[in-house]
């Protein structure tokens, strides 16, 4: 007779800390809660997979970072944030780094970048590279910044590089 009090017994409190003591205040927080996830996931935070090798040593191949679509409602991009950038349609996207902002002349001379004539030290560069850019196609309009992965011992053909306009940043990548 004892056994079956004890089991009762356990069996109650595990039902309590699964269900909660009022099982239809946890199935309205189970949904509240649920909703909130998928808004968060359609509205603010999107996942975005590295593929490729032009983010590294920063970002590792086959790797999923966290977008948030936020970070630019009330400041532009800077330099030397990752974004998300829109490629094509609306689920190909592209992260890479802003280095050169809307106004400004970029280059790349004997692999380094060169913002109107002033060389930049780019810190999470790792690799040295030998790309050779002139000024007089790299002239960035009122609505455009320029972006590139930070493996820049790459080929600059093997690149996803060069200017977009601000429309087709999506955000910030946060992780």
């Amino acid at each position: 007779m004892q056994s079956e009090t004890v089991q009762t017994g356990n069996s109650s409190w595990l039902r309590t800390i699964i269900i909660g003591r009022n099982p239809r205040f946890t199935a309205i927080r189970l949904v509240v809660v649920v909703a909130l996830v998928l808004l968060l996931r359609a509205y603010v935070l999107i996942p975005i997979r590295v593929d490729g090798p032009s983010m590294l040593p920063s970002y590792r191949e086959h790797t999923i970072n966290v977008v948030n679509r936020l970070a630019y409602l009330n400041r532009e991009p800077q330099r030397g944030d990752v974004v998300a950038i829109r490629f094509s349609g609306t689920s190909i996207m592209l992260m890479k780094r802003v280095v050169g902002l809307p106004g400004e002349t970029v280059e790349f001379v004997d692999g380094k970048l060169v913002i109107n004539g002033s060389p930049i030290d780019e810190a999470y560069v790792k690799n040295s590279c030998n790309w050779d850019f002139r000024p007089e196609h790299w002239r960035l309009s009122d609505d455009e910044y320029y972006v590139v992965g930070d493996n820049r011992s790459m080929p600059h053909e093997d690149h996803k590089k060069g200017s977009t306009r601000r429309e087709r940043i999506v955000g910030k990548v946060m992780l």
